[in-house]
């Protein structure tokens, strides 16, 4: 007998219906798990026998450096230059072979390159040391800023500071910031009691950071940065491995006692960043630097006029019959020392009563006596001690080519035209080093943002030659000829360019402002 057939759409449902219980069936026991899971740690059941970790009560853990930090911190102020200017990078420490390496120790930057701006503001620390506003910082860091402005610890204002005055001889300068109230002085320190291997604290804002501090020794006393050509008598440098990087500049270093035994200067760097070579002009030449800058509004260094060997041999003295002192090489014609009767080939030996024993300490007492005072200065000569009455004169006026002068101050009742530009005089010596066919000429060393000198053309590192038709030989030979234009009227420059290999004249004209 034959079953009935089922129809054939049953057949069909029938494993759709199948999948369909399956798939139920898998949701339900999945559920089942998931819930299980989500119970587990209702239990309270530990998952391992680890034990579980506490937080301490907030107990400061005392020491000397973190006592410093803090007394420290409300005396160092953070410097912002809100204006675009040329940056210069540090020069190396090594000697002029070419026309490039005379540049880059000058300018931070080969010639004829476009200086790069800073695209963001620039920066740097301070340190106040007059609870009336006044902060010493680097020169570098605040250089031709037409605004410069203060941040102090746990205030975010930013104040307008006030330049008071530059030494670029030590890189210093000071600034005055009003409106602000409960100011700390940091307190000053000797830096000639500094010792090697004495622990050393930098405080500043490197890279931006502010109230950053770093600890380190002092590594050597009495560096000197700068080649014999540009050396730098009147900087000596504590050298230090307590890090220091771009932003430092200008803040103290303390010694363990919290004092400030220097100013945070300069870094030696193949990276541009802290390679554990830091150095800080001592603050015994920081404080006698502020306290001319702040009664005067510059820095006056006494000369005598005479010239001498860096690296003098013992044995020079001694072959002509002289136990120590210094060799004079040249007397410059006019100066002191020439007018009292000193000669080539005397040997001092005592300057006010003070025993000279090397080129240093001779620079060192002759520019600690006030210009116009007349001093006793002991010379030995042909076997015999010779006593001379040498007036000490104004280093500046009696090395004119070795100073930085802005053309547009004023010398007298007359209002000078306004240019722009800082220049500096070409000594021989830089004229064959720079390879000048002469040294005739002044070199611009700065061009102001939006000045008449940077809207005709001209930039730091030219040579200023003439100027309509007129040569021009020296800054008072420069300013004659500046005293005698007036608003509106057309005005030339002849210029020498370094370009590639060698230096190229070049023509740059445009009409006085009003």
């Amino acid at each position: 007998m034959q079953l009935p057939s089922a129809p054939l759409k049953q057949i069909r449902i029938l494993p759709a219906l199948l999948v369909f219980s399956t798939l139920m069936a898998g949701v339900f026991i999945g559920t089942l798990i998931s819930r299980s899971v989500d119970a587990a740690p209702e239990a309270d059941e530990p998952v391992s026998d680890a034990t579980p970790l506490t937080v301490p009560p907030a107990d400061p853990v005392e020491n000397q450096f973190s006592e410093i930090a803090r007394n420290a911190r409300p005396s160092v102020v953070s410097i912002f230059i809100p204006a675009a200017r040329e940056q210069e990078p540090e020069a190396g420490d090594r000697e002029f072979s070419t026309p490039e390496d005379m540049f880059r120790r000058f300018f931070g930057m080969p010639p004829g390159s476009t200086p790069p701006q800073r695209r963001g503001p620039g920066q740097g620390s301070g340190v106040i040391v007059d609870p009336k506003g006044y902060i010493i910082t680097n020169n570098h860091v605040v250089e031709n800023a037409e605004r410069i402005q203060v941040t102090f610890v746990d205030d975010d204002e930013e104040y307008d500071a006030k330049l008071i005055g530059v030494d670029p001889e030590t890189d210093l300068a000071v600034l005055h910031v009003e409106g602000k109230d409960g100011l700390k002085a940091a307190r000053i320190g000797n830096s000639e009691a500094a010792n090697v291997g004495d622990w050393a604290i930098a405080v500043g804002s490197p890279f931006g950071y502010r109230e950053t501090v770093t600890v380190g020794i002092i590594s050597a006393k009495s560096r000197e940065m700068g080649s014999a050509q540009r050396s730098r008598p009147f900087q000596k440098f504590l050298q230090t491995d307590a890090a220091i990087n771009p932003g430092n500049s200008g803040g103290p270093l303390l010694n363990i006692r919290g004092e400030v035994i220097g100013i945070n200067t300069a870094i030696i760097s193949r990276t541009g960043g802290y390679d554990g070579i830091g150095f800080a002009l001592a603050s015994n030449i920081a404080v006698e630097t502020y306290n001319q800058i702040i009664r005067h509004g510059r820095v006056s260094r006494g000369s005598i006029g005479v010239q001498f060997s860096s690296e003098q041999s013992p044995s020079l003295s001694r072959s002509y019959g002289a136990k120590g002192g210094v060799f004079v090489m040249k007397v410059i014609g006019g100066g002191p020392a020439e007018e009292a009767g000193m000669k080539a080939e005397d040997i001092i030996l005592k300057v006010d009563g003070v025993d000279i024993s090397d080129g240093e300490k001779l620079i060192e007492v002759v520019a600690s006596i006030r210009v116009g005072v007349t001093v006793p200065i002991e010379v030995f000569r042909d076997g015999k001690t010779v006593t001379l009455d040498v007036e000490i004169a104004d280093r500046e006026k009696l090395y004119p080519e070795q100073a930085e002068v802005r053309i547009d101050e004023r010398e007298s009742d007359e209002v000078a035209v306004r240019f722009g530009i800082t220049v500096q005089e070409i000594s021989p010596a830089q004229a064959e080093q720079m390879r000048l066919e002469d040294d005739s000429g002044v070199l611009i060393t700065r061009v102001d943002a939006g000045s008449f000198a940077q809207d005709v053309g001209l930039r730091a590192r030219d040579v200023l030659v003439a100027l309509n038709r007129r040569s021009v030989s020296s800054i008072r030979s420069l300013r004659e000829i500046q005293r005698s234009l007036e608003p509106g009227m057309d005005v030339a420059f002849k210029i020498l360019r370094f370009e590639g290999q060698g230096w190229e004249t070049r023509y740059l004209a445009d009409v006085l402002p009003d």
